[in-house]
């Protein structure tokens, strides 16, 4: 037995991080016992506990998903926290973590400064040096308008990439605060930074938005700890020296050119002699370009891993670099070129008639270009990322070796939690086609593609992908992150919710582009599918005004316009990218009604709202959403079907999501059903559904009997399908259900990513329904779940692994002509009722008969066989 995951505010041993109502939350592994007889959390300002600052005491009620002991915490102090459990059959474990908080709302001593040459855009490096007698406890407190790298005494103090990532600059500036002090020492020190434009001094979006500010700059204190002395060593001002960085030109679309004659050596350690040193500028940022400064929300953007690639000659001659999978990072390399000659590359995400192709990228140049200054070294972007497989190479050497050359993976870093592997290579495949999507766009916020001139927090993907995402991956502080963003983009917005977040320049000065059903229906749905995934009752309250604000902007918009229960105004995306509306096929809105939608989400963020109110004891405002959601139905069903229960929206989707979110009474189900089922076989079995239809489809039919046919979609392989972008070699998931033909020809260059994860919302409908866990919104965090696999049809095993914020499920199941075979891993402290398919009365579990219906669960490994019926 013993603890792990430890972690506060869903961050492992966060430095300088928002922990405003800090939450605690750990697993216990590896134990016998079903549960905890009870527990104890303690906290104390040294590591042997002789300062505490809290004790829960023994207690029965502590609950390790959240747990929240409501201590004020000190700015800039680092607390040890232990947890102490002791099982109910007497078996016990601890564990000890820690947490340090940032600045909190202490005012800063430090200016902003930029260099005094130029506009204020030009890129920049800028040092500090100070002398210490004795090294004392030090952190370096840092924000940036634009990208930062950080160095003292020539090493970075962090393995972390593009600080300090992406946010709605405009009303918060995230600060980022890093433990110095292994690289300090007695005597002479230098603390120096590498300044670039980023995304804040980019500009956002396909139709040139403008950036958040126009000048870049750093702010950065220094303060040291010894003996319980509080000292500021350094802070940013005008005495900082900055010189003009080796970065020519760098935007996150364009690439970055580097010239590495200007390099300054030594720029970062004491006593440097070379480059053109001046005193900085300090200055304050224009009006409306940046917020206050705040403590992280994010977490840290990292090398994930490295890929080598192939070298390939192309027909029309090219260099090609392939890497064999669609990412986002970067390429280094090694430079062997002599001083002043210029190489570059190019990315792109597929081969044309075997051609290096870049079309689909539209005005995102994704390029880099390097100057040599006849040093033989490593060479790598500082200020951008690409997505892409393959690298045209330009000035390089005829013959290459391919070991001078790795792809450096980057994304969030998120631990992985879910593992799915079925019998089927094409559907393992689909699996890490998904996976891959998320890896590539979970960059500080989730992006809808992380290539082209768009990279942005689109809303109805993150929201439709929420489930899959919480699947694969911990991501409760990234989400939390993004949701930080959101609750200050709905500040500009009047309570509605920005198509992107954070939102465009552009949008924000004009108040525009904003509140469109799905998309802004982020701001309740991704909430309330965190509580359900990680059952954290203090993420939930700190989100519920959000949800409150969107849901209040909606009732207004009905009360503007008649009161009647609909939402019937406004633009829409709708049923993005369907394949349905056949008057109108370049369109790419679907068939389904856009007010049916708009309705059908009015009804769900209200629904959402209620249960977070109830959820958190908040009775007086559920009752009051309850009566709402009651006439939102009510008038969905008077304008949308007839008394016999026909849909007026002769749609997949429209039937799909009446019936997912529960908008019909059950006398209406059974022909809504049929009626879906009908549609997709008259339609040769295929989908026809976009991004909102798309997600639920294969759920809707596991739900409501048909699982037959969702594995059939699952597994058809002609277009549209998923299997048949997994057969023309995709190994992320396509923008588009065509983004390429049957001969591999890119089918659109106006809008066409071959990295874009909205579709690979189906995989959620492979752990919940394929493999059969389903968390259950009343007992969130999956403390007690449901283990009901769809029947067996067209595999030959399903295996589903899955580390919970409880513990790890395993869920296998084998068939073997008619025996099949179940296997289940529940966790400590959980339990799981089983619902078996195609059962007989009696089944045999562990070796003992029983009855087959009504299993409940607890910790340990469990086998059911059987022949199927």
């Amino acid at each position: 037995m013993h603890i792990t995951k430890m972690k506060a505010n869903h961050l492992t041993a966060p430095v300088g991080c928002n922990l405003d109502n800090l939450s605690l939350s750990w697993i216990v592994a590896s134990c016998d016992a079903p549960a905890a007889r009870y527990a104890r959390v303690e906290i104390a300002l040294d590591r042997a506990f002789k300062r505490p600052v809290y004790d829960s005491g023994k207690r029965t009620d502590l609950d390790s998903l959240s747990f929240r002991p409501g201590l004020a915490l000190i700015p800039r102090t680092r607390y040890f926290w232990r947890v102490s459990v002791t099982a109910v059959n007497g078996a016990t474990a601890a564990g000890v973590s820690t947490f340090e908080t940032g600045k909190i709302n202490e005012p800063w001593t430090a200016a902003w400064i930029t260099a005094p040459f130029g506009d204020g855009s030009d890129h920049f490096i800028v040092r500090k040096s100070f002398t210490l007698d004795r090294v004392p406890d030090t952190r370096a407190i840092c924000a940036a308008l634009g990208i930062f790298e950080i160095e003292v005494n020539g090493r970075s103090p962090t393995d972390e990439v593009l600080l300090p990532g992406y946010h709605s600059y405009t009303r918060q500036i995230q600060a980022q605060t890093f433990d110095i002090t292994p690289l300090l020492r007695p005597g002479e020190n230098t603390i120096a930074f590498h300044v670039g434009w980023g995304w804040y001094r980019s500009s956002m979006g396909w139709g040139a938005s403008g950036p958040f500010g126009s000048t870049i700059g750093v702010r950065c204190e220094v303060r040291g700890r010894q003996r319980g002395a509080d000292t500021l060593i350094a802070a940013t001002d005008a005495t900082w020296l900055c010189a003009p960085s080796p970065v020519l030109k760098s935007s996150i679309y364009y690439g970055e050119d580097y010239d590495a004659r200007r390099e300054v050596a030594g720029w970062s350690t004491p006593g440097c002699a070379a480059g053109n040193w001046k005193p900085a500028r300090e200055f304050t940022p224009e009006g409306g370009a940046a917020g206050p400064i705040g403590d992280r929300f994010s977490p840290p953007i990292r090398i994930q891993e490295t890929l080598v690639p192939e070298v390939i000659k192309t027909p029309a001659g090219e260099t090609v670099l392939d890497f064999k999978q669609n990412l986002t990072g970067w390429v280094e390399t090694v430079n062997r070129a002599p001083a002043g000659h210029t190489w570059r590359f190019q990315v792109g995400e597929i081969l044309q008639q075997g051609n290096f192709y870049r079309d689909n990228l539209r005005s995102a140049e994704a390029q880099y270009t390097y100057t040599s200054n006849g040093s033989v070294g490593a060479v790598r972007p500082h200020f951008t990322f690409y997505g892409f497989r393959y690298v045209k190479l330009e000035g390089f050497p005829e013959t290459v070796d391919p070991a001078d050359f790795k792809a450096r993976v980057i994304h969030s870093d998120l631990d992985r939690t879910g593992w799915l592997e079925t019998s089927n290579p094409k559907v393992n495949r689909l699996f890490l086609n998904a996976l891959w999507g998320q890896k590539g766009n979970f960059l500080d916020v989730p992006t809808d593609c992380p290539q082209r001139d768009e990279r942005l927090g689109w809303t109805g993907d993150a929201q439709v992908f929420c489930g899959t995402a919480c699947f694969n991956m911990d991501c409760a502080a990234f989400y939390s992150k993004y949701l930080n963003d959101m609750i200050l983009e709905q500040a500009v917005f009047d309570g509605g919710v920005p198509h992107t977040v954070p939102a465009l320049m552009a949008w924000i000065a004009k108040r525009d582009n904003h509140s469109a059903c799905a998309w802004a229906d982020a701001a309740t749905v991704i909430p309330w599918t965190l509580h359900t995934c990680y059952g954290d009752a203090a993420m939930l309250r700190r989100q519920y005004p959000a949800m409150q604000a969107w849901v209040g902007r909606l009732k207004r918009l009905d009360d503007e316009n008649g009161g009647h229960g609909l939402w019937n105004t406004g633009f829409h995306f709708a049923d993005w990218l369907a394949l349905d509306n056949y008057r109108d096929p370049k369109t790419c809105i679907g068939a389904t009604d856009p007010y049916f939608i708009a309705t059908a989400y009015y009804a769900r963020s209200v629904e959402f709202t209620m249960k977070a109110a109830a959820a958190l004891g908040e009775s007086k405002d559920a009752v009051a959403y309850a009566k709402l959601l009651k006439k939102i139905k009510a008038a969905f069903l008077a304008e949308y079907f007839t008394a016999a229960g026909r849909c007026a929206v002769d749609t997949q989707t429209a039937h799909a999501l009446a019936l997912h979110f529960e908008l019909v009474p059950a006398s209406f189900r059974p022909r809504l059903v049929s009626t879906l089922v009908k549609k997709i076989k008259d339609n040769g079995n295929a989908l026809a559904t976009g991004f909102v239809g798309t997600p639920i489809l294969c759920r809707v039919l596991s739900d409501n009997g048909h699982s037959e046919l969702a594995h059939e979609l699952l597994l058809r392989e002609k277009y549209p399908s998923w299997l048949y972008e997994v057969n023309l070699g995709a190994t992320t998931i396509w923008e588009r259900w065509n983004s390429l033909l049957d001969d591999g020809t890119c089918s659109d260059t106006t809008m066409n990513s071959m990295n874009h994860y909205a579709y690979g919302s189906i995989v959620e409908w492979m752990y919940r329904n394929l493999a059969g866990l389903r968390p259950l919104e009343a007992t969130p965090g999956f403390r007690h779940v449901s283990i009901s696999p769809d029947a067996p049809r067209s595999f030959d095993f399903v295996k589903l692994r899955y580390a919970s914020p409880v513990g790890e499920y395993r869920v296998e199941w084998k068939l073997t002509g008619r025996r099949y075979r179940l296997a289940c891993t529940v966790p400590f402290g959980a339990t799981a009722e089983v619902v078996l398919p195609a059962a007989p009365a009696k089944v045999k579990l562990n070796g003992k008969l029983v009855s087959s219906t009504r299993i409940k669960l607890r910790t340990g490994s469990h086998t059911f066989t059987y022949l199927l019926t």
